[in-house]
């Protein structure tokens, strides 16, 4: 026996064994603890299935049956109608799916399945649309009447023999489970205590019960989190100092002239929290969020500037290089009758420019370094970094980002992205961050008007309302998703090469047009960017490296052929290439998928141009890694909370851990527990201190 009796090996538990403990190793349980942190995926709510003369049409209710016929077929319109016929035992009951080919593979004759949901009554049928789907296996279709855990399974393991295991580690073990937040916390959350959670989760007496012991567990998780959050942002303020940087009216106007345009609201506003940050002495960590077109480069150099005008260096970092020379090219047009020294950084410079480039920005001869991330190699000695601005920050990693910070003095960091971030990724991913979101859009420019596109006949009519508008003296993108024509008979994708011979010879045949993909000779790639920029080209046929940085006003059409192979992201990206000027935009989106993501990433594109919106589905969709464009180890490193779908206990969470730091009771004996078992879980991995 061990001192902890979570720490027990499994092997010695009733049911469990030598050959039993093998397999539940697989699914890297090897003590008590681990077992009990072993939750079910879901529940089989088997408690309030009726019968189908009971059941009331409107009403949220579930039926149990034989799956006896499954049909799918092509309705009017192109749509498409899956149906399932079960045998209830007195009657027959109907679910019914539109659009959704693949749902009819997950049935087979004879299957025992429960339908819930709002049942009407069709032609004296039963009948449940689109019904949430429960399986029973077994060992459930004897069980009625009650909530059953689905634990996730290894071969060799099967379900009731990790039920009955569970039942005993329960009756045996979940008492002794000891309490690590004050009553008077439980009672203000409304959260039950912990060794009550386990039993409700393992053992529920009825639905009411799992979700609230599932709660808990899932406050737990993000309560932790965001402690550790929360530490960190009060060590930094605490014990970091940084330059006071202050904005007088003269420096203001003095930047302002630099730019053509009056800024928007939601820009002066950023500029305002930027100023604010800057004079407190302490280190600014700001995520500067704006949708695209929004103008957040015009921020960063407004602040750049201030930082420059106070006496210190500034840095502009970039993830790709030509990222990094948009930034260049636009900061060399804003500041070219301005007396600020600057210098680009890049790994493309040879080894004696590079070495000469580092000796400016050590000795301070240099004001304003722009560049990728060579800027933060550790040969990079700065003589005064007083703000460093990093664009699409999440593709920097951390430890990159903390060089920045490492001296005595840190600079003041600003870090945006163009690509909307969910507010629930907000508060986990960059929880540590203050945040500003520019949601307005520079004067004139329009909503764009966004159609899915299917079949020859619809396609017909879109090529027809495109020579109006090329008549009309405007400019179309075309964007495919390869460059050469793939020969997979079964998958024949559209490429640059196909689709520019095609409208040039067929479909557009008296525009000019011109193709651009990243495999070009840099000289041509310019040349037909720079005659599509002039006017003198009216289809730019490319692939997505018109991605960023293209802002052409006259260019109000893009096409997307096969939309479902791109992202919702990529796809909200390619989007904001039109509607720059005073006409409106319109956005084709070519797809004949009945893939359920793709058809959900599409809808959200036509139903909505607000980025913050799409970033949501987007979440929804792929999860935190890929919204990121990353799949960093320990992104989001939460043991058993989901988002989005437990953004609203996160909310309530994080304001419980703020509230805790900001108090001081995170120092009392009531809360030392659960600090500990912050420092414990978090403190390598978010760079804690030892002490709160």
């Amino acid at each position: 026996m061990t001192e902890n009796p979570f720490e027990e090996s499994i092997q010695y538990l009733q049911g469990v064994g030598p050959e039993r403990a093998q397999l539940l190793n697989k699914l890297d349980i090897y003590t008590v603890g681990d077992l009990l942190w072993l939750l079910p995926r879901t529940v089989l709510d088997l408690s309030q299935v009726k019968n189908p003369e009971d059941l009331e049409e409107g009403e949220l209710q579930s039926v149990r049956g034989s799956v006896v016929d499954i049909d799918g077929r092509k309705i009017s319109g192109g749509r498409f109608i899956a149906a399932v016929l079960l045998d209830c035992g007195t009657q027959f009951v109907k679910g019914s799916w539109f659009n959704q080919k693949w749902i009819t593979k997950k049935f087979f004759p004879n299957q025992q399945v429960i339908f819930s949901g709002k049942p009407k009554k069709k032609a004296g049928k039963w009948e449940f649309s689109h019904p949430h789907l429960q399986f029973l296996d077994e060992d459930t279709e004897s069980q009625i009447g009650e909530v059953l855990p689905i634990y996730p399974l290894t071969e060799g393991l099967k379900m009731y023999m990790i039920r009955k295991i569970m039942r005993s580690v329960v009756d045996q073990y979940v008492h002794l489970i000891p309490e690590h937040l004050p009553e008077f916390f439980l009672e203000q959350h409304s959260l039950p205590k912990l060794s009550d959670a386990f039993r409700m989760v393992h053992s529920p007496q009825t639905m009411d019960e799992y979700e609230k012991g599932k709660r808990r567990l899932i406050f737990d998780d993000l309560l932790e989190f965001q402690t550790a959050i929360g530490i960190r942002k009060r060590y930094r303020m605490r014990n970091k100092n940084s330059f006071v940087i202050e904005s007088t009216a003269k420096i203001d106007a003095r930047i302002q002239r630099l730019f053509p345009f009056e800024m928007t609201d939601g820009q002066k506003n950023a500029i305002n929290e930027i100023k604010k940050d800057l004079l407190t002495g302490f280190p600014m960590h700001r995520l500067l969020q704006a949708d695209v077109g929004a103008g957040k480069t015009v921020i960063a150099i407004y602040s750049i500037l201030l930082a420059i005008a106070a006496g210190h260096q500034a840095a502009f970092m970039a993830p790709t290089e030509v990222l990094a020379t948009q930034h260049w090219e636009l900061i060399e047009q804003i500041l070219s009758h301005s007396r600020v020294k600057r210098i680009f950084l890049t790994g493309a410079l040879t080894a004696s420019q590079r070495k000469e480039t580092l000796r400016q920005i050590a000795a301070g001869e240099v004001q304003l370094i722009v560049g990728t991330q060579a800027v933060i190699q550790k040969d990079v000695k700065f003589a005064d970094l007083a703000l460093a601005v990093i664009d699409e920050q999440h593709k920097f990693g951390v430890m990159q980002r903390a060089h920045l910070s490492a001296g005595k003095t840190a600079p003041h960091i600003l870090v945006m992205t163009a690509t909307p971030i969910p507010r629930s990724l907000c508060l986990t991913q960059f929880g540590d961050l203050d945040i500003t979101v520019i949601k307005d859009l520079p004067p004139g420019r329009q909503e764009v008007v966004t159609s899915r596109i299917t079949g020859s006949v619809e396609q017909k009519r879109v090529w027809k309302f495109i020579k109006e508008k090329l008549a009309e003296k405007r400019q179309a993108f075309i964007v495919c998703p390869r460059i050469e024509q793939n020969e997979d008979p079964e998958n024949k994708l559209h490429s640059v090469e196909s689709v520019f011979e095609e409208i040039s010879n067929h479909l557009l045949k008296k525009f000019r047009i011109l193709p651009i993909h990243g495999q070009m000779d840099k000289n041509l790639k310019e040349d037909s960017m720079n005659s599509f920029r002039s006017g003198e080209t009216d289809v730019l046929v490319s692939t997505t490296v018109i991605e960023v940085g293209i802002d052409i006003p006259n260019a109000n059409i893009i096409v997307i052929y096969d939309a479902h192979l791109f992202g919702l992201s990529q796809l909200h990206q390619l989007r904001g290439r039109i509607g720059r000027g005073n006409h409106q935009g319109y956005c084709f989106l070519f797809s004949d998928s009945d893939d359920l993501d793709a058809v959900k990433r599409i809808h959200a594109m036509v139903e909505s141009n607000d980025g913050f919106k799409i970033s949501e589905v987007d979440f929804e969709i792929r999860g935190p890694g890929d919204v990121l464009g990353t799949r960093q180890h320990g992104e989001l490193p939460l043991r058993v909370a989901e988002l989005p779908r437990d953004t609203e206990i996160l909310e309530e969470a994080r304001e419980a851990a703020f509230m805790t730091i900001r108090l001081g009771e995170l120092e009392t004996e009531e809360f030392a527990v659960l600090k500990s078992k912050v420092l414990n879980r978090f403190q390598k991995l978010m760079d804690l201190p030892g002490s709160g």
